[in-house]
């Protein structure tokens, strides 16, 4: 068993704190993605899994054992950074062997599991090559096959495919998905590209000021954030938010009104581009800035009572800057939102789940 138990992780660095009693469980042969933007603190947990980081309170543990204090060469796991880190005057082979050597492995073994990493990440033909003469993808497929040839029970990836251009990231991302799954090592993947998190993990854990916003499968991260921030965070474009008064427990705007579950005030509509539909009349007042052809989509900015929102509209649409249009959200995709605590308050009473 190589499951993963994070409890109560603390960092802090002077006065400022990294990590905020964060506590996570990761099932074995589990692949868990930390998302967030750049000093959330996701760097800095993995770090402190790999044991190059020392945490300044809580337990570490991996396969039920405590490795809090153990150095990271004793505690079962491998790790693929940013940078790829390939020996140049090694040739593939011998990179992909390179830990299986550290570790005193016989020639045979060697042979076998540098093959069978090889195979996987579809280098064969690469192996008596010196990176120099490699591609980027092909020297970051070296330092997975690598990771690989040691079957470590934990394999750590630090942003692996951030240095790649966006064709071989499509590439490497639906190749990473299947030779982790054939591989059956637990992983914990950091990114801050959304779309890889969501395309790779089986649960996407949301990071924001070194605590976990949300953790959950990538659908529901989407489909229903917990707060304001996720909402924000996950979905391209990123969720609307526009506030609505509160009265009888119902919200309204313009001619548009649903049941809510909030005290008469105010209340945050978390709506998604997708989830909103042109109507005659009857909805959201929306005046029209500007129009962007997607292909898929005409993507229209503009704002809701001068607060600002996206609808995703058909493409053939005969939508101008200028023009203002009547917005029907499907009420039972709204997620309404506490604004004093940015927590999500659920769906419209009734709603379907």
């Amino acid at each position: 068993m190589a499951g993963i138990t994070i409890d109560r992780i603390e960092k802090r660095f002077g006065a400022v704190a990294a990590l905020r009693e964060l506590s996570l469980e990761v099932a074995d042969g589990e692949f868990i993605a930390l998302l967030g933007p750049s000093g959330c603190g996701k760097t800095t947990l993995l770090r402190i899994i790999a044991g190059l980081e020392q945490q300044t309170a809580g337990r570490i543990r991996i396969g039920g054992r405590d490795v809090s204090a153990l150095p990271p060469r004793e505690r079962g796991l491998a790790m693929v950074f940013q940078n790829y880190a390939v020996f140049p005057h090694m040739t593939v082979y011998e990179n992909v062997a390179f830990g299986l050597r550290m570790k005193g492995a016989s020639d045979a073994d060697v042979k076998t599991q540098v093959e069978r990493a090889s195979g996987l990440l579809h280098i064969e033909p690469y192996l008596e090559r010196y990176p120099a003469k490699l591609s980027g993808g092909q020297r970051q497929r070296v330092a997975v096959a690598r990771a690989l040839a040691v079957q470590p029970a934990v394999l750590l990836m630090d942003e692996p495919l951030s240095n790649l251009d966006a064709l071989l990231r499509l590439e490497m991302r639906s190749e990473l998905k299947s030779v982790l799954a054939a591989s059956g090592a637990t992983t914990v993947y950091v990114t801050h590209d959304q779309t890889e998190a969501m395309g790779l993990a089986d649960r996407v854990a949301v990071m924001h000021e070194g605590v976990i916003e949300q953790i959950d499968r990538p659908q529901a991260l989407y489909e229903r954030p917990a707060t304001r921030f996720v909402g924000g965070f996950v979905g391209s474009p990123p969720m609307n938010f526009i506030d609505m008064p509160v009265s009888g427990g119902a919200a309204r705007l313009g001619a548009f009104s649903s049941p809510v579950a909030a005290g008469d005030g105010l209340v945050t509509a978390g709506i998604r581009a997708e989830d909103i539909a042109i109507s005659d009349s009857g909805g959201l007042p929306f005046d029209v800035v500007v129009c962007e052809p997607l292909g898929a989509t005409l993507l229209l900015t503009g704002r809701i009572e001068g607060q600002l929102a996206r609808v995703a509209a058909r493409p053939d649409a005969r939508v101008r800057p200028g023009d203002r249009l009547s917005l029907s959200p499907a009420l039972d995709r709204i997620v309404w939102i506490d604004p004093q605590s940015g927590r999500s308050l659920g769906a419209s009473p009734g709603a379907a789940a």
